[in-house]
């Protein structure tokens, strides 16, 4: 029988979301566990656009994916957050009111107080696109999200689909790779106008080329790519040389074994009320991109002010009998001791 694990508040993510939460959970003297089924803290900000700039974090102009999450693991240092990286909660059993059991894929334990689910949408893999053999590429030169711009200097790319990712990587990349060919199977797309305009000029100064059509087949040995086969809407094929194929067909979001948690959803999304972002079920919260109520708006903004509220409803029911003076860091001596300022 595995020792359960007792804390707090046990998070569901280490994303954003869920890291901001530890902050002020943190303040509120609740310690915190987190689980994440991705290898690395950060969320999708760290595993899809670790390098790609964030414009709308409130008081900072300009900030990567990897910036924010670096950012945040400095600000829950004080409060020494446990992470659990590479695991998925399986499930969650009612001990308490509120109280709960909960396991995980890897056989851990925990005994928790307040469950928060900050999961983004959910599990998130890329659609694959429908091109025969591509799987002995995947990894090795068919890639379908960018760790680091640099692996790609110099290199002859291929950029496949229509949308703010296609058409935000083909310019961020086209200014350090040899060449960048974008596909897509026809000539309007769904990206932000300001990026199809910035890509079309791209286009006619001959600085990266516009391909319309669909990638049918992929040559080359061993996992490495050296050309694809575009099937151009005049039916025509041809190939175009290519040393990497960056693929992006969109995310499949799946909540997995939430669905299983007898929480209330709409689709696969957690409803919650505004007041502390609670479920249907007392004493688990969502919060981030996987919940849902009139307003919703899916920014990290948002996500750290329902973070805050949740915060305030989980002090009552991990000290339901301490009452909660509210205080601003800013002036509070007692919260400035639990950041260490001096």
């Amino acid at each position: 029988m595995t020792e359960p694990i007792k804390t707090d508040v046990l998070i569901v993510g280490a994303g954003p979301c869920g890291l901001f939460a530890v902050f002020e959970l943190g303040l509120l003297d609740m310690n915190c566990h987190l689980v994440d089924i991705l290898d690395k803290v950060g969320g999708q900000c760290a595993e899809l656009y670790p390098e790609k700039p964030i414009y709308d974090i409130p008081g900072i102009p300009f900030i990567t994916g990897q910036g924010v999450t670096e950012a945040l693991m400095a600000q829950v240092k004080p409060f020494g957050p446990t992470f659990h990286l590479g695991e998925m909660i399986e499930s969650i059993e009612r001990i308490g009111e509120p109280r709960f059991r909960v396991r995980t894929d890897q056989g851990k334990v925990f005994e928790t107080t307040v469950v928060v689910i900050a999961a983004g949408g959910g599990s998130f893999q890329p659609k694959r696109p429908p091109i025969n053999g591509i799987e002995p590429y995947e990894g090795k030169s068919v890639f379908y999200a960018v760790r680091k711009m640099d692996a790609f200097r110099a290199k002859r790319l291929l950029i496949v689909g229509g949308g703010d990712s296609a058409l935000d990587w083909t310019l961020n990349l086209q200014p350090i790779a040899q060449r960048v060919t974008l596909v897509h199977r026809r000539d309007e797309f769904r990206a932000a106008p300001d990026s199809v305009n910035k890509m079309r000029a791209l286009v006619a100064a001959g600085a990266m080329d516009l391909a319309l059509g669909q990638v049918i087949g992929l040559e080359g040995a061993d996992g490495l790519v050296a050309a694809a086969s575009v099937k151009g809407n005049d039916g025509a094929i041809r190939s175009i040389a290519c040393e990497a194929v960056l693929p992006f067909f969109g995310l499949t979001m799946k909540l997995g074994p939430v669905a299983n948690w007898n929480i209330d959803l709409d689709g696969e999304l957690i409803p919650v009320d505004t007041a502390a972002f609670e479920t249907n079920v007392p004493g688990i919260f969502a919060i981030g991109d996987i919940n849902t109520y009139p307003g919703k708006l899916k920014l990290i903004l948002s996500g750290f002010h329902e973070g805050a509220l949740m915060a305030q409803k989980a002090h009552r029911y991990v000290y339901p009998h301490k009452r909660l003076v509210f205080q601003y860091t800013t002036s509070s001596t007692s919260l400035q001791k639990k950041l260490g300022v001096k």
